[in-house]
This record gives C-alpha cells, sequence and structure tokens, in this order.
C-alpha cells in the first residue's frame, strides 16, 4: 500500500493491537465491544454488504495505481483446456479429454498473444496493455505465463469457487486479487481495458464475453478491439446469424467484435486499432 502520511493520530493497527491487550471481561469478550472494522462478524454479515463491495473494489484499485497501471489487455478462456501434451485433468469421459486435448494449441495461441502484449506493455514501462486473467489454470495460466516469458507483470483476478482453487504460478504476486463477488470482479477485467480476448471456454467465459459485448452494444462501453479466438468453436457455440434473422439483435451487432485465429491475427488487429509499432519495430526499440 502507499506510504502513511505522518500524522500525530494513533493509527488503526495500533488499536487493533491494544484492543487485544485488554483485561478479560464480559464486556471486552462482547462482541458489541469489537472495533468494527476489525469485527469479521460484522463486516461479513448481511447488513454490510454495500462495504464489502466497495472495499473489493478499492482494494484492487488501490494496488494498480500504486503500481502506474493505466490498461491492460484482458484475456478470458476456458479453466479446463491443458498445455499441449498436458493431459486434461477436467474430462469426465474420454470424448471430452480428446476434445479438451485437442483444443490445447488456444494454449500455446494465449500464450503467445500475451507474450505480445506484454513485449509493447514492456516498451511502455509496464503501464500500459499490461496482460489480466482470471488467474486461474488453462487459458488463464496461459496469458500470465505469456507475460512472464517476456519479464512483464501481469494480473490474476481470482474468484472464491466451491472448490478449491489457487492463482496460476505465473501471476505476479502483487498483482494478484482475490475477490468474493463477481460483479467487482468484472468491474476491474474491464474498467481499464484496451483489448479483450476470447479464447474457447464454458459458462463463465460465455458470460465474460456477452457481458463486455451487451456493454458496448449498449454504449456503456466506449468501442475497443474485442476478439474471438477460434471460429470453429464460436460458430458451433453460438449461431448469431440466427440471432439476426430473428432480429433479437441488429444486423451489424456482430461487427463488434472480430473472429481471429492466430496471437498474431489477434494482436494485428489491436495494433492497427490504436496505431502501434510493430512488435519488431518494438523489439529493436524503434
Amino acid at each position: 500500500m502507499a506510504k502513511r502520511r505522518p500524522t500525530p493520530l494513533r493509527t488503526s493497527g495500533e488499536d487493533v493491537a491494544a484492543s487485544k491487550r485488554a483485561p478479560q471481561t464480559p464486556q471486552t469478550e462482547s462482541a458489541a465491544f469489537r472495533l468494527a472494522f476489525a469485527d469479521d462478524e460484522f463486516l461479513t454479515s448481511e447488513d454490510t454488504r454495500g462495504i464489502r463491495f466497495q472495499l473489493e473494489y478499492l482494494k484492487p484499485e488501490f494496488r494498480l495505481r500504486e503500481r502506474s497501471i493505466n490498461s491492460t489487455v484482458v484475456l478470458f478462456g476456458g479453466a479446463r483446456i491443458p498445455e499441449p501434451g498436458k493431459a486434461a485433468w477436467a474430462a469426465r469421459n474420454d470424448i471430452q479429454r480428446a476434445n479438451l486435448e485437442a483444443a490445447s494449441h488456444y494454449y500455446d495461441e494465449a500464450r503467445h498473444f500475451a507474450q505480445l502484449a506484454s513485449a509493447t506493455a514492456k516498451a511502455l514501462d509496464f503501464k500500459d496493455y499490461v496482460v489480466v486473467t482470471g488467474g486461474g489454470p488453462g487459458v488463464m495460466e496461459a496469458g500470465n505465463r505469456g507475460a512472464a516469458d517476456v519479464g512483464a507483470p501481469s494480473i490474476g483476478l481470482n474468484i472464491v469457487l466451491p472448490h478449491e482453487q489457487a492463482p496460476n504460478p505465473y501471476v505476479t504476486p502483487e498483482l494478484s486479487f482475490n475477490f468474493h463477488y463477481f460483479a467487482t470482479r468484472k468491474i476491474h477485467f474491464l474498467m481499464r481495458a484496451k483489448a479483450v480476448a476470447v479464447f474457447p471456454g464454458g459458462f463463465g467465459t460465455l458470460d465474460e464475453f456477452f457481458e463486455t459485448l451487451t456493454l458496448i452494444q449498449t454504449g456503456r462501453m466506449a468501442r475497443i478491439p474485442l476478439l474471438l479466438f477460434g471460429a470453429g468453436f464460436w460458430s458451433k457455440v453460438i449461431n448469431f446469424e440466427a440471432l439476426a434473422e430473428a432480429g433479437t439483435i441488429a444486423p451489424t451487432d456482430p461487427d463488434l467484435f472480430t473472429i481471429v485465429e492466430t496471437a498474431e491475427e489477434g494482436w494485428d488487429v489491436i495494433r492497427r486499432f490504436y496505431n502501434l509499432p510493430k512488435i519488431d519495430e518494438v523489439l529493436r526499440g524503434d
């Protein structure tokens, strides 16, 4: 956190420590006596939900400001897609195993895409185009790993799930956050986004894609490059033409995103949108 300004007033930390040294009496052991900001039972109650929303927004916000991170490149994608050559850990049967392992090339594309984004971030002193993922395995791991490959920091926005999930080992530790609310997590995904890259995935990935698409479609978010990796996957999963024919979306709405196949193709869309130098020029320092 930011260095504390000098003040003659006692700090909240000092009072937390002092309260723990108070004599044990019926009064001091009562829940009512606990300092409100150090009372887990109070802070996790239904009545303080609004405060928790605010805290989940503020903590990452302060940390990212300290690092002067102005903009990000977001990678969404399936946690179940394995690294090439690795077994599909989440497969429930042979068909799923074969399909997930056949999709492992998306791990490589996500990793390479993150390398390209992070090379540009490195040239900008890691203030812009910093890679951010959901911090978990699969495509998320590939994104953070690609940033680490080129010596760049990357962000992981984990969320507490019913099954145990630890951040992947490639997230920059000081930029590894954990959330209770999907809503505040989504805010941090998109509030600095210069581009969003969506790889094949499940319900969570679809939710994140449609959230982004809806915000752009309705003008609640500025138009940015929104990339879908893998025409074969997306054409089977979502029939955009049927939606347009039904009249439930405008015929031009599919123009809000771009379908790509490779990391180079995806990064070139972003590069041209923002008039960025080519990667070879970035690497040369031109």
